[in-house]
């Protein structure tokens, strides 16, 4: 099936801001596409690219004070079938773990590991493990935290959104992250689009978080926060949290005016 994405972002600064966005698909992908929009801007500005120390896409640009909009519009071949949960995958003991992956067993910017170890291993010590143990903490995640755009807070931690179990999807991510660290599962953040393809259209478009862990020699995907399988996720990046993965970075100040963004099922392919 093929999916058309991509997103209209406008934000106004009050002088010239330099700026990074991470909003292109990852590497991976790249042969999957088959309209690979540009990334236009208004006012036009020089644009360059370069790969982050997670291989995420990253482009750089100085935003003009004033209005600057941001919108690219692509689309890309997907598999039709759901997320797949593989009850026999088994955790990797450490010792066995590539160097490269150990990263993701450590704290980070907003998942504290050090303040949720001891509630991990005294709420899934005794869960079998593996690709259950995971799912277990998916299940107790997708229950604690509630959902709600108005309680969203750039600065919650895992710890924090335990605490006051309520937030948005990068908070269900971060909280199911850690306690999988926290357990000796390697677990790293990702982001990216995903649409209502295949269930109700329950809120306007925008860019998901959720979760892969390495379990028996690969990374397999969760989500915590909508604990289903879902049709078409794209990969935009990935990295410990939320902190490495940021849409846009902006060095000085910058108001939001518009965002917008879509992930839909080309409809000739419906």
């Amino acid at each position: 099936m093929l999916i058309r994405f991509g997103y209209d972002i406008t934000v106004s600064c009050a002088q010239d801001t330099p700026m990074i966005c991470m909003m292109s698909v990852r590497d991976e992908r790249r042969d999957d596409l088959r309209l690979q929009g540009k990334i236009e801007t208004t006012p036009a500005v020089p644009t360059t690219a370069y790969r982050d120390l997670f291989g995420n896409t990253c482009r750089r640009f100085v935003a003009p004070a004033g209005l600057f909009r941001l919108r690219s519009d692509s689309t890309i071949e997907a598999s039709d079938q759901a997320d797949a949960f593989k009850p026999w995958l088994q955790e990797t003991p450490i010792a066995d773990l590539p160097d490269d992956v150990l990263i993701y067993l450590l704290g980070s910017r907003y998942c504290e590991t050090d303040r949720l170890s001891q509630i991990a291993w005294d709420m899934f010590g005794q869960t079998m493990p593996g690709a259950t143990r995971v799912q277990a903490i998916c299940d107790y995640v997708h229950n604690h935290i509630r959902f709600d755009y108005m309680n969203a807070r750039v600065t919650r931690t895992a710890y924090e959104g335990w605490q006051e179990q309520t937030g948005v999807c990068r908070d269900f991510a971060h909280l199911a992250i850690t306690l999988c660290r926290c357990m000796n599962i390697p677990t790293r953040y990702v982001n990216g689009y995903l649409g209502d393809i295949g269930v109700a259209v329950t809120s306007p478009g925008d860019f998901a978080a959720w979760m892969e862990v390495y379990l028996d020699g690969a990374w397999h995907t969760y989500d915590p926060r909508n604990n289903k399988p879902r049709i078409g996720r794209i990969v935009v990046a990935y990295g410990r949290d939320a902190a490495d993965v940021p849409l846009m970075h902006s060095f000085g100040p910058h108001v939001l005016q518009k965002f917008e963004v879509w992930t839909d099922l080309v409809p000739d392919q419906a």
